[in-house]
This record gives C-alpha cells, sequence and structure tokens, in this order.
C-alpha cells in the first residue's frame, strides 16, 4: 500500500512538474495587467491585440508554414531511411548509413547550425544559390534532424511487421510498390503520424538552427519572442504562446483518436476474416473421412 501510494505521489508531482507551467502561460495570458508578474484581473485584450500585432502574427504565421513543410520532408525521408535500413539487410556501408542517419540525434544544434551555415555561404559563392537565406534555408536545416527522428521512429514499427503479409501480397502478383502503398503505409500510419507530430513539434520550437540559417525578413516564433524576452515578457506572447498550445493539443488529440479508430477497424477487419476463414474450413467436407465406394 505504501509502495503504491508513493508511486501514485510521484505520478501526481511529475504531471505537476510538467504541465503546471502550461497552465499558469494560459492563466496569465487573461491578465489584464501589463505587468505579466502581477495580477490585474480576467481581460481578453490580449488576445484582440494580436490582431494588430502584425510582425508577432508574421512570425507565428513563418513558423507554422515552416513547420508543416518540415514534417512534411521529414515523414518521407525518414520513412525511405528507416525502410532501407530494415528492409535492405546488406548492402555495403549500411553501417556508416545508419549512423548519418541517426547523427543528428547526438549532435549538437550548435555544431550542425554552424556547418549548415558555412554550406549554405559556400553554396552561394559557388553556384550562386541560394542567394539569401530565409525560409528555405530553416526548411532544410530543420529537415535534416528532424527526418533521424522519424528514422528511429518508423524503423521501430517496421521492424515488428509481420513480413509474411507483405510476402503473401507479393505472391499474388502484387508488385512491390504496390505493396509498399496499400499494405506497409496503412500498417505504419500510427508511427508516420507520430515522426509527423514530432518534427512539427521540432521545428516550432527550434530556436538554435534558425538563428544560424535564417535571414532579413525570416524571424521565426521562437527567435521573436526570445529578442523579446530579454527586454521582459510582453503579455502578447502568453496570448500566442496559449493559441499555439491549444492548437496543437487539439491537433494531437485528433490524430490520436482517429489513429485509434483506423486501428480499431484494421483489427475488427482481421477478426472477421480469421472467423470467415474459419467457416468456410469448416464448411468444406473432409475428404478424408469421406467413405470409399464399394466396388461390385
Amino acid at each position: 500500500m505504501k509502495r503504491f501510494s508513493f508511486s501514485k505521489l510521484m505520478l501526481v508531482l511529475g504531471l505537476l512538474f510538467i504541465y503546471l507551467p502550461m497552465l499558469i502561460l494560459v492563466i496569465y495570458s487573461f491578465n489584464a495587467s501589463k505587468l505579466v508578474t502581477v495580477w490585474g484581473g480576467w481581460s481578453v485584450k490580449w488576445y484582440v491585440g494580436l490582431l494588430d500585432n502584425t510582425q508577432l502574427m508574421g512570425s507565428v504565421m513563418r513558423s507554422l508554414e515552416i513547420a508543416c513543410y518540415t514534417a512534411i520532408a521529414a515523414v518521407a525521408l525518414g520513412t525511405l531511411a528507416a525502410f532501407v535500413l530494415t528492409r535492405v539487410t546488406r548492402f555495403k556501408g549500411r553501417t556508416l548509413f545508419g549512423g548519418l542517419v541517426t547523427a543528428p540525434l547526438v549532435m549538437p544544434e550548435v555544431i550542425t547550425g554552424l556547418s549548415l551555415l558555412l554550406l549554405f555561404v559556400a553554396m552561394a559563392q559557388m553556384i550562386g544559390w541560394p542567394q539569401e537565406r530565409g525560409i528555405v534555408t530553416i526548411w532544410i536545416a530543420h529537415t535534416t534532424f528532424c527526418a533521424a527522428y522519424v528514422a528511429v521512429v518508423v524503423s521501430a514499427r517496421l521492424r515488428e511487421l509481420d513480413l509474411s503479409i507483405e510476402e503473401a501480397a507479393m505472391d499474388l502478383g502484387a508488385r512491390p510498390w504496390k505493396v509498399f502503398f496499400l499494405i506497409t503505409i496503412p500498417m505504419i500510419a500510427p508511427s508516420l503520424a507520430a515522426g509527423g507530430m514530432m518534427s512539427f513539434a521540432l521545428s516550432l520550437d527550434d530556436l538554435v538552427l534558425a538563428s544560424f540559417v535564417s535571414g532579413p525578413g525570416s524571424t521565426t516564433l521562437p527567435m521573436e519572442v526570445f529578442s523579446a524576452v530579454r527586454l521582459g515578457v510582453k503579455p502578447e506572447i502568453n496570448a500566442v504562446a496559449s493559441l499555439i498550445l491549444l492548437s496543437v493539443s487539439l491537433v494531437t488529440f485528433m490524430v490520436w483518436y482517429f489513429s485509434r479508430q483506423a486501428e480499431e477497424r484494421r483489427r475488427r477487419a482481421i477478426q472477421q476474416a480469421i472467423e470467415e476463414s474459419a467457416a468456410d474450413s469448416w464448411k468444406q467436407p473432409d475428404v478424408r473421412r469421406a467413405p470409399t465406394p464399394v466396388s461390385a
């Protein structure tokens, strides 16, 4: 009983440690006072004032745009890398390829950002691209390390799949690309959704890489918040952070709900197929037990 109570207490403390700052952020976004640390009553004027703050809203839309592009590119590249690591078991340089895929997970962002900055500068001098750093360079930088997270998540799911399902489809005449898109992709859809949400969150939260590879007119939300915090936290930042927190929570819940529904439908379909197969086998007569005709 004591062990259960201690575990329950530690669980509550852990949840409070994680979610209490978010709750305080949401509460103070309704603070009527200009001083963030002084409570002045309830008000929604900071949410209304966001419509007039074009600089802050511009950085929000820019960050959301980059995060969406990053999630799509990271899921595509990470899935291909995971498929190579799990299904192509033997090829020259496989160990090196696996190390290069997972290297961004342990590489300090300062080193990665500086390396990408030098790369973009060298490319601009050699081939004339990129002429200026902006959304495209930030998107490339975010994709480099988000794809590694997707590769790890998807590869773990691919190793758990039953290869006999894909082999049966190919035995029935399906081509490899058709098996991949119609069988493999639906089975790893939850991991793809998890990798996409993780990439979206990492891109939306990144400050270090964006600071290195951004240029004039490409300030992201973390950069805007960081520069504003240095001069004091503004109430508008609490309001926009609360809106982003609400949006991300709703999207996460929707993805979880639809993924769960799809998984339940898949399980019901498999169970129904098993029951129908068992019923058909029960109806078929057993040839071995059939009586042999007596010859005259």
